[in-house]
């Protein structure tokens, strides 16, 4: 058994006159890898603060090992604004006492701080900043390492680092966070906070809800709803990529068996044709979009077909213009090339990063009955505004509360619940897994299961785009958009490649310049000598290049490419649905079966063909 570094006995914590943590005695050791969930105020917070002793509890008591080395991130980030990058991660020593330990240049280096050391904190962004931070904790020698939100403001490329980089710490790791996928690659167990309690469970995020999900089924029937979603998230769970479900520590004969009757999450041809009656066949139709900020380009003459159903996640990198293209959509950015053709019967609603005015004055109800006090969910099913809240994590007791009173991650799902009350057609969120905890994601997520209509997304949040998206596209930072038929982790694969690339033509130029100096010298030597340079060998010619007009038609059969895979792949969807419906028809189920090999026949070679013709792009 490995030794305790924290443990905590008979501890009890309230704030005002709620109580957080009723009587919880537990302990971490070196090498647990524990993630920490629960509801927005629950009491996550409070427990990481007391377990690292920042905060004493009401009552019982925290007890440390004798030499327990702690580090902790909190949620908000405190930087000294007037100090650079280089005297809070590393000191102000000479550069040799840190520049040759590989642990601080790659957690520089990760962190894509090891070319910005001398860049002062006060003008960086939150995601800057954030980065700084994690830095700082992640350079020290400790024994725990208490982390809260660690992946807020982090993109796609930062979690997956800050995941890899954890899997090598030997010490013991405490981390709260929403990010699922995150809670699946780090944490070995889980510890739930819920009305004062904390539940342990073995396993990542995957044997957590498992293990829920057999926990409520066998609860009182009024917890049926929280057990149907959990069912629907665990049915995702195993119909997913190979990887999450193919952990030792999920176990599979028993997920079988409780979800072997749970239909998909959802329906996506019925949905399609839902939102093609209320959208019509065009939604936004942008055609040689060009996006200039001062001196950059953000878009390059991009051509996106968004059509009725699609369900869109937008990834890329920090300042590739994600936001930017969803205002485009909107009319809210004029481009400065190209134009965006916007259907008739178009309906749209943005979800921004930040939490709207919302009015501070009406309750919680009150501010979503004011925008609307039912909302179809499906066809012929409504819910109302009070049952809506209840599955957003407000129950009837917190309804009445004023919108003032409430914590960020409740006006934020007050924010989400009037833009869907509104009843748009066209869904664009902008980072909406921020400030929300895993259950309200879960809810959120079964709510736009039954959503019909076009769904874009941009988001960090992995397990969220892959569990709520069909189709991935990218903006790489080179001014086009890309579809990515292997979803986030083709793009990371990209992101990769395209650093390796970078690194290896800056180690050419360095050399190119090097041997340039040298020819020059040479060249005025012997000139100096009053000799002549020799001609260059006859014939002799640079390597290949493509012209101009190559690449703009190189670039138009991508985007020719792309339109294909979509459309074979909405093919293939169907197929698979008239499968089901003619199972009882002999001869047609013949007929829909060869149509659909050759239809996924016809889908790969397409897909072969435009990452062929990628890769020939990217080079």
């Amino acid at each position: 058994m490995s030794p305790v570094l924290v443990s905590l006995e008979n501890v009890d914590a309230a704030f005002g006159t709620r109580a957080l943590l009723d009587q919880v005695s537990l302990g971490i050791g070196t090498g647990e890898r524990i993630g920490v969930v629960g509801r927005n105020g629950a009491g996550k917070s409070t427990l990481l603060r007391i377990i690292s002793g920042e905060a004493e509890p009401d009552a019982g008591r925290a007890v440390h090992a004798s030499s327990t080395r702690v580090g902790s991130l909190a949620q908000a980030d405190v930087l000294p604004a007037d100090r650079t990058v280089r005297e809070v991660v590393v000191g102000t020593g000479a550069e040799h006492e840190w520049a040759a330990d590989p642990r601080r240049r790659g957690v520089l280096a990760g962190l894509g701080l090891l070319d910005r050391l001398d860049d002062l904190l006060g003008p960086m962004s939150g995601g800057e900043r954030r980065r700084v931070a994690l830095a700082r904790l992640l350079v020290q020698d400790l024994d725990l390492l208490i982390l809260d939100e660690p992946t807020n403001h982090l993109d796609v490329e930062g979690v997956a680092w800050l995941a890899g980089h954890l899997a090598g710490w030997r010490g013991g790791l405490l981390v709260a966070t929403h990010d699922r996928w995150f809670l699946d690659e780090v944490c070995g167990r889980v510890w739930e906070v819920v009305d004062g309690r904390v539940d342990a469970y073995e396993g990542g995020y995957s044997a957590y809800v498992l293990a829920r999900a057999e926990r409520t089924r066998r609860a009182d029937a009024t917890e049926a709803r929280r057990q149907n979603l959990l069912r629907k998230e665990l049915a995702w769970l195993r119909r997913g990529p190979p990887a999450r479900t193919s952990k030792p520590r999920f176990r599979i004969d028993a997920a079988n068996d409780l979800i072997a009757d749970e239909p998909p999450p959802r329906d996506t041809m019925a949905l399609r044709s839902f939102a093609a009656s209320r959208l019509g066949k065009d939604v936004y139709n942008a055609e040689n979009l060009t996006i200039r900020v001062g001196d950059r380009t953000l878009f390059d003459g991009i051509t996106w077909l968004l059509g009725p159903g699609d369900r869109i996640g937008l990834v890329g990198v920090n300042g590739a213009g994600k936001t930017t293209l969803l205002r485009a959509l909107l009319g809210d950015v004029v481009p400065d090339g190209g134009r965006v053709k916007v259907g008739a019967s178009v309906r749209p609603a943005l979800l921004s990063q930040e939490v709207a005015e919302l009015p501070a004055s009406l309750r919680a109800l009150e501010a979503v009955e004011q925008i609307g006090r039912v909302l179809e969910v499906e066809r012929g099913r409504e819910r109302s505004a009070g049952q809506l809240l209840e599955q957003f994590g407000l129950p009837s007791s917190r309804q009445w509360t004023r919108v003032g009173d409430l914590s960020g991650g409740e006006r934020r799902r007050l924010q989400l619940l009037r833009l869907l009350m509104a009843r748009p057609n066209v869904l664009l969120l902008d980072e909406p897994t921020n400030d929300l905890d895993t259950d309200t994601l879960t809810a959120l997520e079964d709510l736009l299961d039954s959503w019909p209509g076009t769904l874009v997304v941009v988001s960090h949040d992995r397990y969220f785009l892959e569990r709520t998206c069909d189709v991935t596209m990218a903006l790489l930072g080179d001014g086009h958009l890309r579809m990515l038929p292997g979803g986030i982790e083709e793009y990371l694969a990209r992101r990769a490649a395209a650093g390796s690339e970078a690194a290896a033509a800056a180690t050419a130029a360095s050399t190119a310049t090097a041997r340039s100096a040298t020819a020059r010298s040479a060249t005025a030597r012997s000139a100096t000598a009053g000799s002549a340079t020799a001609p260059a060998p006859a014939g002799a010619t640079t390597g290949p290049t493509r012209s101009g007009s190559e690449l703009r038609a190189a670039r138009k059969e991508l985007t020719r490419l792309e339109r294909a895979l979509d459309r074979l792949t909405r093919r293939e969807q169907e197929l698979h649905h008239s499968l089901a419906e003619a199972a009882t028809e002999h001869e047609r189920l013949l007929a829909l079966d060869a149509e659909l090999r050759a239809v996924v026949a016809d889908k790969d070679d397409t897909e072969e063909a435009w990452l062929t013709l990628a890769a020939e792009l990217e080079g």
